[in-house]
C-alpha cells in the first residue's frame, strides 16, 4: 500500500520543527568516556509488532540508511525491537524520528526477548532524534510505544545502539554475525556458485607466486554442498564451518599444485613443490570427478586436517618432481594415499582406508589406520601403532541456531584414529567470547581483552604488534584465520604465556622483525607445574626470521611449561626471499624445549646459525623431525662449536636421561660453500633412557658433508654417499 501524498507533507512539516535533540540518562555509572561509538544494531535482526506496508519493514531502521525507514500500522502499543547478538552493556541509544514519532514510550533490554526491563520511559516525547544515555544489559534492545505523537503510526528512520567498553575500547562480539574484516569470505548453500569460483581463481591467480606478500585469505564454507575447483596458494586457508568434516562437501578438488617454480636447470621444468608452503585446508569433505586424483604437492607449513577424501580416488601425495615435507592429521582417504616425490612427511591419527603406497627417505605415522607396516629403511616407514597424548586443533563452526562457535577437541591418550569418525569429544566455546583482532589493533587493547577473559581469534593479514600479546590466564585460546601473522616492531616477543593450565594457540605465524628478538614466542614463564591433565597445545603455528624482510630473532620458539603438545610447526630461517645472508638474518636457535614430558608430532625446524633444536627437559618424545642445515655458512671457521665442526641439527642435552624420538632427518646443502663440514647430525647421551629410532642424514645433491649421523656413528653423507641411514640409537 503505499503513502498518502498528504501524509509525507504534513510529516516532513513536521519533522522540521522537532530537530532538537533530546537527552535523557538513567544512570550516569557506564559514563560517557566508556560508551562505545560503534552502532551494535547496524545490520542486525530486526523484528516489529506491525508494519505499515511493504516498503516500512523492521530491517530499515537499523540498515545505516537514513532514507529508509520503519513505521508501523496505526494503532496503540506497538513495538520495534533488535537482537544485538550477545548481551551487551547498553549505554546509549539513540532514536531519529520521522515525523510520526512517539509520545509515550519506553527504551528496554531483554536476555530472551520476553522478560523486559526499562532503561528510560517518557509519556511527553516530542520527536526528532533522541540520544538517550542509559544503562542496561541485554541482548535484545526494545522500543515499546504506548501513545502515538500524531494520528499515524510510529514511524522511525533509524534506531542504534552504543554499547560500554573499557578504557583501551574491547568491542564485543556479535557471534551471529561477526566481523572478520575483508579477507574472510563465507559462503553458503545459497551463494552463487559462479561467485565463489571467481573469488576462489581471483586468489589463487594473486597468491600462485606471492610468497613472501602481506595478502592473506580464508575462505570459509557453511553446511551444505559446493561444486568448487580450489587451487590453494600461498596464505590461503579453507575451512568447513560444520561440527564434522563431512557437514561440507566439496564436488570438485581442494588441490595444491607444483607448477610455478623450477626444479634443476631446465626453465621449462616447473615441477618443484620445494617452496609450496604455508596454507591449509580443514574440516571439508572432498568428492572427485570421475576418474580424477587429488594432487597435493606440498612442502613445509601446509596441513591437510581433519579432512574427508571420499571415493576410490587417489591422494597424490607429492609431483612429479621434488617435494618435501608436509603433514596429514586427523583425516580419513578413502582411497590410496601415493607419496610420490615426497621425502619426508607425517600422518598422525588418520584412517588411510585405501592404503599407503611409496616412501623417500621418512613417512612417520602415528596412530594411523591403514598405516603401512613398519619397515626402515627402504621402504622407510616408521609406524607407531598410537599416539601417546594429543589433542586435536580448534576450529570455527556453526551451530544449528546460527551461531559462531569454536570447538575444542578433548585430550585423547593412546589414540589411534580420527577424533570424529566415532563420536566427537570436546566442548565448544561462543565466539562471543572472542575479541577479534585485525590488522592495526592496538596490542593494549588486545591485552586487555585478555585481562577480561577474552579468548583471541586474529583476522587474516599482516599484524604489527609493538608490545608482547601476554596469555596469562589458563584455558585461553589463541584461533589464526588465513595465516595471521603476527610481525614485533619492537625487539620484543610476539606472544608468551604464564605457566598455566590448557592454552591453545592455533593456526597462525609469526615472522621477526628487523630488530632483534631474544625470543619470537616463549611457552610458560617456568617449567615447574604439572600440566598433563590439561597440557597447552600449539597448532600449524609458524616462524619465521627473513624472507619478507631482513629478520633477527635469537630463538625463534622457547618452551619452558610442561607437557606441552606441539602438533605441528614449521620453524624457519629462511634460505631465500628479502633480507636473506649469514649476517643480513641471524638466528641462533629454533627450537628450545626446556619443560619435561614435552611431545611434538611433526617438528620441521631449518637453517639456524647453532644448534637447530636443543632439548633440555627430560621425557620428551618427538614424532617426524625434520632439518635442514644452514646453507649459508661462509666457511668453517664461521661453523664450528668450539673444536667440533659444526653444530648438530638436533641436540639433545647432556643433562638428560629419558627422551625418545621416532623417524628423523638432518641434511645439509652447503650452497655458499662445499667444503663446510658438520661432524654430526645428532648429538644426545649415550644411555639406554635416551632413544632414537629411524635416522636419516643426507647431504643435498652431494654439496656439503655431514661426517656422522649420531655420536660419531653411521657414516658420512657426501657427494659419494649422499644418504646415510641408522636403525636405532643406542
Amino acid at each position: 500500500m503505499g503513502i498518502p501524498l498528504s501524509r509525507v507533507a504534513a510529516l516532513s512539516a513536521a519533522a522540521l520543527c522537532l530537530v532538537t535533540t533530546v537527552s535523557a540518562t538513567t544512570s550516569t555509572s557506564a559514563g560517557a568516556a566508556a560508551c562505545g561509538t560503534a552502532n551494535v544494531a547496524l545490520n542486525k535482526t530486526a523484528t516489529a509488532s506491525s508494519t505499515e506496508n511493504g516498503g516500512t519493514p523492521a530491517s530499515a531502521a537499523v540498515d545505516g540508511n537514513a532514507g529508509s525507514r520503519w513505521s508501523s500500522q496505526f494503532s496503540d502499543p506497538q513495538w520495534l525491537q533488535v537482537d544485538l547478538g550477545s548481551t551487551q552493556q547498553v549505554c546509549r541509544v539513540t532514536l531519529a524520528w520521522e515525523g510520526a514519532y512517539g509520545k509515550a514510550f519506553q527504551v528496554q533490554v531483554s536476555n530472551n526477548a520476553s522478560s523486559w526491563s526499562t532503561l528510560y520511559s517518557t509519556t511527553t516525547g516530542t520527536g526528532g532524534t533522541q540520544a538517550l544515555d542509559v544503562n542496561g544489559s541485554g541482548r535484545y534492545v526494545r522500543v515499546l510505544g504506548t501513545q502515538r505523537g500524531t494520528g499515524y503510526g510510529y514511524s522511525l528512520w533509524e534506531l542504534s545502539v552504543n554499547a560500554v567498553t573499557d578504557s583501551t575500547g574491547v568491542p564485543p562480539t556479535d557471534p551471529r554475525n561477526p566481523d572478520f574484516g575483508p579477507n574472510v569470505f563465507v559462503y553458503g548453500p545459497g551463494s552463487s556458485q559462479s561467485e565463489m569460483q571467481s573469488r576462489l581463481d581471483a586468489i589463487s591467480a594473486q597468491m600462485k607466486t606471492n610468497q613472501f606478500g602481506p595478502q592473506r585469505y580464508a575462505v570459509l564454507f557453511k553446511p551444505g554442498s559446493y561444486n568448487a575447483d580450489v587451487n590453494l596458494r600461498f596464505y590461503t586457508q579453507v575451512a568447513g564451518l560444520g561440527l564434522n568434516p563431512d557437514d561440507v562437501n566439496i564436488n570438485g578438488h581442494i588441490r595444491v599444485e607444483a607448477d610455478w617454480l623450477q626444479q634443476g636447470d631446465d626453465p621449462n621444468n616447473l615441477g618443484n613443490a620445494t617452496q609450496n608452503f604455508w596454507r591449509g585446508a580443514e574440516n571439508l569433505s572432498v568428492t572427485l570427478p570421475a576418474n580424477q586424483i587429488e594432487r597435493w604437492a606440498v612442502s613445509q607449513a601446509t596441513a591437510y586436517r581433519r579432512m574427508h577424501l571420499r571415493g576410490q580416488a587417489h591422494l597424490w601425495n607429492g609431483y612429479d618432481g621434488w617435494a618435501s615435507g608436509g603433514l596429514i592429521v586427523d583425516s580419513k582417504i578413502d582411497g590410496v594415499v601415493v607419496s610420490g616425490s615426497q621425502q619426508q612427511f607425517l600422518t598422525r591419527n588418520s584412517n588411510l582406508a585405501g592404503g599407503w603406497s611409496g616412501s623417500v627417505w621418512n613417512m612417520v605415522f602415528a596412530g594411523t589406520q591403514g598405516a603401512p607396516a613398519d619397515h626402515f629403511p627402504n621402504p622407510s616407514h616408521t609406524t607407531v601403532d598410537t599416539s601417546p597424548v594429543t589433542r586435536e586443533k580448534p576450529y570455527l563452526y556453526l551451530d544449528g541456531s546460527g551461531e559462531y562457535r569454536v570447538f575444542l577437541p578433548a585430550l585423547r591418550t593412546n589414540s589411534r584414529g580420527t577424533s570424529w569418525e566415532n563420536g566427537n569429544p570436546g566442548t565448544s566455546v561462543s565466539l562471543a567470547d572472542f575479541f577479534i583482532v585485525k590488522p592495526g589493533t592496538p596490542v593494549a587493547t588486545t591485552n586487555a581483552a585478555l585481562a577480561q577473559g577474552k579468548h583471541l581469534l586474529l583476522t587474516p593479514g599482516v599484524h604489527q604488534v609493538d608490545d608482547t600479546i601476554r596469555i596469562t590466564r589458563p584455558n585461553t585460546v589463541v584461533l589464526g584465520l588465513g595465516l595471521a601473522t603476527l610481525t614485533p616492531t619492537t625487539g620484543k616477543a610476539a606472544l608468551t604465556t604464564s605457566d598455566v593450565d590448557g592454552v591453545r594457540l592455533a593456526g597462525f605465524l609469526v615472522d621477526a622483525g628487523v630488530q632483534n628478538s631474544p625470543v619470537l614466542l616463549e611457552i610458560g614463564d617456568a617449567g615447574t607445574a604439572d600440566h598433563s591433565a590439561n597440557p597447552t597445545s600449539l597448532h600449524d603455528v609458524y616462524l619465521r626470521v627473513g624472507g619478507s624482510q631482513a629478520g633477527k630473532a635469537t630463538v625463534s620458539m622457547r618452551v619452558n611449561s610442561r607437557n606441552t603438545i606441539i602438533d605441528h610447526t614449521w620453524v624457519w630461517r629462511a634460505d631465500h626471499g628479502e633480507g636473506v645472508s649469514w649476517t643480513a638474518n641471524p638466528g641462533q636457535n629454533g627450537v628450545v624445549v626446556n619443560g619435561d614430558n614435552v611431545i611434538a608430532y611433526g617438528l620441521f625446524v631449518e637453517h639456524y646459525q647453532q644448534h637447530n633444536l636443543i632439548w633440555n627437559g627430560n621425557g620428551g618424545r618427538v614424532y617426524l623431525y625434520q632439518n635442514e642445515l644452514p646453507y649459508d655458512p661462509p666457511n668453517q671457521a664461521a661453523w664450528m662449536n668450539g673444536s667440533k665442526r659444526g653444530w648438530a641439527g638436533y641436540k639433545v642435552a647432556d643433562s638428560v636421561t629419558t627422551h625418545q624420538a621416532f623417524g628423523v632427518g638432518v641434511y645439509c646443502f652447503n650452497q655458499a660453500n662445499p667444503s663446510v663440514v658438520t661432524d654430526n647430525a645428532f648429538e644426545a647421551p649415550n644411555r639406554t633412557g635416551v632413544r632414537f629410532t629411524h635416522l636419516v642424514a643426507v647431504s643435498l645433491g652431494g654439496v656439503g658433508t655431514i661426517a656422522n649421523v649420531i655420536n660419531g656413528t653411521g657414516g658420512q653423507a657426501d657427494l659419494a654417499n649422499q644418504v646415510r641411514y641408522v636403525v636405532s640409537y643406542p
